[in-house]
């Protein structure tokens, strides 16, 4: 009886060449292609122009970006579009971003933030400074805002009342007060009142004056001079703040100790300025802009408040004017310029 032996195998060059090939490939088998870092795209949508608004806007923006390792060119994109003051412009420059499909959008002011979110529901948008964003319709309150908006806002009630206060503080014998604001804007036309509510509570006597473009506040600052008015009070919006510098030249000229909320007006030469920093605000966006490319909702993240408000006392100013500033108000004063 045979003995049953098993078949051999005898392996051809051929296959020993692909088991070859089959086992290289399972020790170096390489890694699964990895897709390219994401480049974000953002919009910034600016009220006003680029040489007025862009140093305390745009610039903190970018920094506070930077802050937080982004690089852009690298890890994002930033293209910035103006209104140069015009509404049509602002609302076009919104509908564009949302045409380019940008990831995110970043505004400043109330005006480019209603802008922005009228043009999607969808994109989140950071508002880097934008006032009273509840009463503005942006959110819905401010611990939880819903929908695609959240960011900072730069307005607190008190700051009326407080402008009033420094001015009486700096001079004693004020009896009556100016207060200018531009009347497109419901925001400031709010303010305005408020302010006139805070003087005829101090017993000071108001006048108003409502403006729309550089022609009026010219105007304005003319009658004020000419009523003999004690000080000026500025609310700050995009029309003020664009003619800050005309707003500083011409109250000089009509020796008239003015006052705003916005610390830009201080710098460009107006007495004293009073509000929160714009320009921290803005850096501060950058961490909104971190948190939702990380993975946050816009909704979900509590719009902010400034904590701190800056007084800045212009001294050359005071010095042209005639106007001694009391050393404890030098004192309690976050810069002085000289």
């Amino acid at each position: 009886m045979r003995d049953h032996v098993s078949p051999r195998i005898v392996p051809t060059a051929r296959g020993l060449a692909l088991t070859v090939v089959l086992l290289l490939g399972l020790f170096h088998a390489p890694a699964a292609a990895q897709a390219p870092p994401k480049v974000w795209r953002i919009g910034f949508l600016g009220d006003g122009s680029a040489e007025a608004r862009a140093a305390h806007t745009l610039e903190p923006v970018r920094a506070g970006l930077r802050d937080l390792g982004y690089v852009e060119g690298k890890d994002l994109t930033l293209e910035a579009r103006w209104s140069e003051g015009s509404q049509e412009r602002l609302v076009e420059n919104a509908a564009e971003f949302v045409r380019q499909r940008v990831d995110l959008i970043i505004t400043h002011g109330v005006r480019g933030t209603q802008a922005a979110k009228a043009a999607t529901t969808t994109i989140p948008i950071v508002g880097a400074a934008a006032a009273d964003m509840v009463g503005a319709g942006l959110v819905a309150n401010l611990a939880h805002p819903g929908g695609n908006v959240t960011g900072n806002s730069d307005q607190a009630s008190e700051v009326s009342l407080k402008e009033i206060e420094l001015m009486t503080e700096l001079l004693p014998g004020l009896q009556e007060v100016a207060v200018l604001w531009n009347r497109t804007n419901p925001l400031a036309v709010h303010t305005a009142k408020e302010l006139q509510i805070a003087a005829r509570d101090r017993a000071l006597k108001v006048i108003a004056f409502e403006v729309a473009r550089a022609d009026d506040i010219d105007r304005a600052i003319e009658a004020a001079g000419r009523a003999r008015v004690g000080a000026l009070i500025v609310v700050h919006d995009v029309v003020t703040i664009e003619h800050r510098a005309a707003i500083a030249r011409l109250a000089l000229r009509r020796r008239l100790p003015t006052i705003s909320a916005a610390t830009v007006f201080a710098e460009a030469g107006i007495l004293m300025s009073y509000g929160p920093d714009l320009a921290a605000l803005c850096r501060r966006a950058a961490l909104f802009v971190d948190k939702i490319f990380k993975g946050a909702r816009p909704g979900d993240l509590p719009v902010e408040q400034p904590t701190r408000f800056e007084l800045v006392v212009n001294l050359k100013t005071a010095k042209a004017l005639g106007v001694t500033v009391p050393r404890a108000l030098r004192l309690r004063a976050d810069r002085v310029l000289e």
